[in-house]
């Protein structure tokens, strides 16, 4: 079994913002993989899908984003997931919109989600996707743009990152890493 936690905020006032990302694109995997319903589970939602035979088990934490590693660890001691099998889907504002980098292992780059995962792991070697949400603009406080949600303009653009981040998931757990990265990188 697979393990994929999509970094984000739980509540309807952070639905479509730029820091839920992750939480979109398993949205997407939910649609893909015929609709499975979510339960409560592991301080957040789960739900099961299926890719290729590959068993994918989706991690929605509901500890907001600073506070995802509790969540991430009961699940892997759960299902008892290496490492390896765990993949991180979270925004990232150093990237330029819908871009999409993928990485085996790594700091945490700021994202303080995947800083608290490694430190709760206790490891850097933990799977990560990054979806560009664009850079922050100079009039804008860091938090406040991430809170903030895409702009009409940008709703497509997201929409079709969406749909490659979720190709690009179901690549790592059927195919494995470093095809994953060739292609989406």
């Amino acid at each position: 079994m697979k393990l994929v936690v999509g970094l984000g905020n739980p509540g309807s006032k952070y639905e479509g913002t730029r820091h839920n990302v992750g939480y979109q694109v398993l949205e997407e995997l939910v649609q893909r993989g015929g609709g499975p319903r979510k339960k409560k589970a592991f301080q957040g939602e789960v739900a099961e899908i299926t890719a290729q035979g590959e068993r994918i088990l989706l991690l929605w934490p509901h500890t907001f984003m600073n506070r995802s590693g509790a969540s991430v660890l009961e699940a892997r001691d759960f299902y008892k997931i290496e490492t390896p099998h765990i993949l991180i889907v979270c925004d990232d504002f150093n990237l330029p919109l819908a871009k999409l980098r993928i990485r085996a292992t790594g700091s945490s780059g700021g994202q303080k989600g995947i800083a608290d995962i490694i430190r709760v792991l206790g490891t850097e070697d933990v799977p990560r996707m990054r979806v560009g949400i664009g850079a922050i603009p100079d009039h804008w406080e860091g938090a406040d743009y991430v809170l903030g949600k895409f702009t009409r303009q940008e709703a497509p653009i997201v929409a079709d990152a969406m749909s490659k981040a979720a190709e690009a998931v179901e690549s790592w757990a059927t195919r494995g890493m470093q095809q994953c990265m060739n292609q989406y990188n």
